[in-house]
């Protein structure tokens, strides 16, 4: 041991007996001999009768329910050389392969011991081709996907094993502005790590995409942190850590989490269906803005403007028309198209809610009743030779993020052409050979001409990226 290494030692010993002590220095030697033994500078069990506070009785039942998850995922590697067919053919490589595995690390909780599902993020498993789970006891086990949902960002994976150890998931709409939470998971493959903070915040959107409901917390999150739990005093799930805000890339002290009120519901239908229903009012809308208000001859300065309302959907028998200003949903006042889509994707299909709308200047309410809009679905077979063994549907409503349009892939054959350059299920394809599509048929049009090259313009995630599909 150094010389800083015994300071620090020596300097800790010292501090816990009591012991007022700088640094390892010859003349501080005669302090040590009033020092104990270090197994008895321990803190003590109680000061003034009363039993210290410790969080290690809970962690100690919580960990063995939080797993590791370790992800590969094998995607082509682009060559400007190899696109050359005389420069494959000199060097005798027609068919080299060209791909790489990346590997991403994350956490995830086991919420039912007897069926082995675990919850965890969809951007940990999006994509990937392997899926190993690791649990507290060591065991790696292969993990099979039961469903994900994009718009919550969860995934629900099976493993088989025995001994299992499930946590139990709390309700958090009883969740309070200050309540002590403590956040477990696998930061920056470290290992299983606990922090603690409070809940800061409850119902925090516009942090992200897709449906979001966010608790926010200072507890450390960090990389890696994702799809862990964040739980209670009493050791029940009330979230699925799922980001942060970070300028920095590290924690900040801004974290959020899933609530799991929200996960429990998503769960019961990835694993009932395999999918997720969210109703829709089916109309296109834009953020209300100053210059928009003025065009418009609006005197507002909160709502979203209907710029789209699509036949047959509640939207339209409810009545409304291009130029309405949405500016509440079920008395909840809308702020952005965010908000809108948010309330949308959390209540239940089948509900009627009323909308209170701005009307040539005029405030007028409808009753809209929520139900899934029908989306179009196509067979790659039925478009190109390229794409088969991919299926593609339209976007439904409550997957129209920002201004993104397109067609989701469903389901990606692991033996196709499509799958072996890198299209994955989850997907969403918004270009085709440079050139946006808005759906389905707009990819038919494309392709109907049948083109040399078929280049794929695809979201995943929070990134955009080219596919060659050969």
């Amino acid at each position: 041991m150094g010389i800083v290494g015994r300071s620090l030692l020596w300097g800790a010993v010292a501090v816990a007996a009591g012991v007022a002590f700088s640094a390892w220095r010859d003349d501080a030697r005669p302090l040590l001999d009033h020092v104990v033994a270090p197994a008895s500078a321990a803190l003590p069990a109680s000061v003034d009768g009363q039993p210290m506070p410790s969080l290690a009785p809970m962690i100690d039942r919580v960990t063995p329910a939080v797993v590791n998850i370790n992800t590969k995922t094998t995607v082509q590697v682009r060559d400007p050389f190899f696109d050359d067919p005389v420069f494959r053919r000199f060097f005798g490589t027609p068919n080299q392969p060209r791909e790489r595995v990346q590997t991403s690390l994350g956490s995830g909780v086991i919420v039912d011991a007897a069926k082995g599902y675990v919850l965890t993020n969809n951007h940990v498993t999006q994509g990937a081709d392997d899926i190993d789970v690791t649990l507290h006891d060591e065991r790696t086990l292969k993990a099979k996907v039961i469903g994900s949902d994009p718009e919550t960002d969860l995934t629900v994976l099976q493993i088989e094993a025995t001994n299992l150890q499930a946590l139990q998931l709390a309700e958090s709409k009883n969740l309070r502005v200050g309540d002590f939470v403590v956040a477990v998971g696998n930061p920056f493959g470290l290992g299983q790590t606990v922090t603690s903070g409070i809940v800061s915040a409850l119902e925090r959107i516009g942090v992200g995409r897709g449906v979001q409901n966010f608790i926010q917390t200072d507890a450390s999150i960090n990389p890696g942190n994702s799809g862990g739990a964040l739980v209670n005093l009493r050791g029940e799930l009330v979230g699925i850590n799922s980001m942060i805000f970070s300028p920095s890339g590290g924690n900040v002290g801004i974290g959020f989490a899933i609530p799991s009120d929200l996960a429990r519901d998503v769960m019961r239908q990835l694993v009932e269906t395999g999918e997720v229903r969210r109703g829709a009012l089916g109309v296109d809308t834009q953020d209300l803005t100053p210059e928009l208000a003025r065009m418009l001859s609006i005197d507002a300065s909160r709502g979203v403007v209907v710029t789209r309302v699509r036949a047959g959907t509640p939207g339209a028998d409810a009545g409304m028309r291009p130029g309405d200003v949405v500016r509440s949903f079920n008395g909840r006042t809308i702020n952005s198209r965010q908000e809108l889509h948010n309330l949308e994707g959390l209540t239940a299909v089948g509900s009627a809610v009323k909308l209170g709308l701005l009307r040539d200047g005029k405030p007028v309410e409808v009753t809209a009743t929520l139900r899934v809009t029908q989306v179009q679905t196509a067979r790659g077979n039925d478009l190109d030779p390229r794409l088969a063994g991919v299926q593609l549907s339209d976007l439904p409503d409550n997957a129209r993020r920002g201004n993104i349009t397109g067609a989701q892939v469903k389901d990606v054959a692991r033996d196709s052409r499509a799958y072996a350059a890198g299209l994955r299920a989850g997907d969403i394809i918004v270009g085709v050979n440079q050139r946006d599509v808005g759906g389905t048929d707009d990819i038919a049009t494309l392709l109907s001409r049948q083109p040399r090259q078929l280049l794929l313009t695809v979201v995943r995630g929070q990134n955009a990226f080219y596919l060659l599909v050969q």
